[in-house]
């Protein structure tokens, strides 16, 4: 796995040079010429763990969670401060944990951002399926929330008892989600799960569509190493029949293909906080993606709310790219969208996308990873699947390295990847 991984990293960068994280700190933040920048919040507190989640969370206590939310306010101001006047951005959103957690003052935390950007392109907030009731669904729009998530997993029970989680309370859910309407309403679903078919993924897409969403997100089952999940993983040919049959299905209803693995019902429906080219992160474990750099803040709620009481970023690694890895970077992400454009490219990087990675681009037509008109390279199928088979690679190889690390240390020394 790792040696697949690095073998790619090195051909790819064409250098032998890892991915290096190191325990430096920038007080300030060069995104005043950044284009195309984004937002992104963590709320970390979540009522019950989920054994299968890889993200950074913590068991909700009220008064922890006040002092939390009390440092995002003051690190949004730290941060948004270095700018005169107010920054475009196009997006924000609310990830964790369970944000709802905290519905009462994500007003304050949106107020806290609109003193420094202004915010083109909506507002998405991250719900466990028990949030979804009319008064936190008000609360949520009175702050200016337009977009919902919802972590479903699946509707049905035999899967629930796989992952842990409660049943859906559908009529209640579509209930409250008519009586408070959004832009976008996704619900989340991982497949990949043992025993389950396409006839499962199914059902729990056309539900997921008449219970009120108009965007669904179908992700893989990774199995992380530092969770504490038991769940086998789906061999390889199963894994790629399912996800073929599951997007020839949405396809052929007409759902709009958003990413590898989000489809759309309406046009304008749409939620990801991960297809931007650069972006601002707010929050413990919250990371920040820059021109030149990477950064990552620490895990511990705690050192989080330390650092920012002393007026300091909670910076616990940074990465200062190179240009091969940036532009890896760049069409990895960019890639997720399942279309890559050659003058998207160009705009950002000031060189000929088929200059720096001409080769590659033409192996991958030849094998039949794309299709490209225009200048503009869409995945195939069998693209998609891997793509999604090498994203598992590079999960394991390196996300899972670092959380890893970063669950143990709140500021390590350096991570070498």
């Amino acid at each position: 796995m790792s040696l697949l991984t690095t073998l790619t990293r090195m051909w790819l960068t064409r250098s032998v040079q890892p991915f290096r994280f190191k325990n430096e700190y920038d007080q300030t933040l060069p995104y005043a010429d950044c284009q195309n920048l984004g937002l992104y919040v963590h709320i970390p507190f979540c009522k019950s763990i989920c054994s299968f989640c890889p993200y950074c969370k913590v068991l909700y206590r009220a008064e922890e969670c006040q002092q939390y939310l009390d440092a995002l306010v003051r690190e949004i101001h730290l941060v948004g401060g270095q700018f005169a006047g107010k920054k475009q951005v196009t997006s924000l959103y609310f990830g964790g944990g369970t944000p709802a957690l905290a519905a009462d003052r994500l007003g304050e935390v949106i107020a806290a951002l609109g003193q420094h950007f202004v915010i083109t392109e909506g507002i998405g907030v991250e719900l466990h399926p028990d949030n979804v009731t009319v008064p936190v669904l008000q609360t949520l729009k009175a702050a200016g929330v337009t977009k919902l998530s919802i972590g479903i997993q699946s509707f049905q029970p035999k899967f629930q008892a796989v992952l842990g989680r409660q049943t859906v309370d559908l009529a209640a859910m579509r209930q409250a989600l008519a009586a408070v309407p959004f832009e976008t309403v996704s619900m989340d679903f991982i497949f990949a799960l043992p025993g389950q078919t396409f006839e499962d993924l199914k059902a729990d897409i056309d539900t997921a569509f008449a219970a009120g969403a108009n965007h669904v997100a179908i992700y893989p089952f990774i199995d992380f190493t530092f969770t504490a999940s038991t769940v086998p993983a789906m061999p390889k040919k199963e894994k790629r029949a399912l996800l073929d049959a599951i997007t020839n299905y949405c396809l052929h209803k007409g759902y709009a293909r958003s990413s590898i693995w989000t489809f759309a019902s309406q046009p304008q429906a749409g939620y990801s906080s991960m297809t931007r080219d650069n972006f601002l992160g707010f929050g413990c474990s919250a990371t920040t993606l820059l021109r030149d750099q990477f950064k990552i803040n620490t895990f511990s709620v705690q050192e989080y709310c330390r650092r920012i009481d002393a007026g300091r970023l909670p910076t616990a690694l940074t990465l200062r790219f190179t240009l091969r890895q940036r532009m890896i970077y760049y069409l990895f992400w960019t890639a997720y969208s399942t279309r890559v454009d050659r003058r998207d490219f160009e705009a950002f990087f000031g060189l000929p996308l088929q200059k720096m990675y001409g080769l590659e681009l033409w192996a991958a037509k030849r094998l039949g990873f794309v299709t490209e008109e225009g200048g503009v390279y869409t995945m195939t199928l069998k693209g998609a699947f891997y793509y999604h088979y090498y994203e598992n690679f590079y999960t394991l190889a390196y996300i899972d390295k670092m959380w890893g690390i970063l669950r143990r240390q709140a500021f390590p020394e350096k991570i070498e990847l």
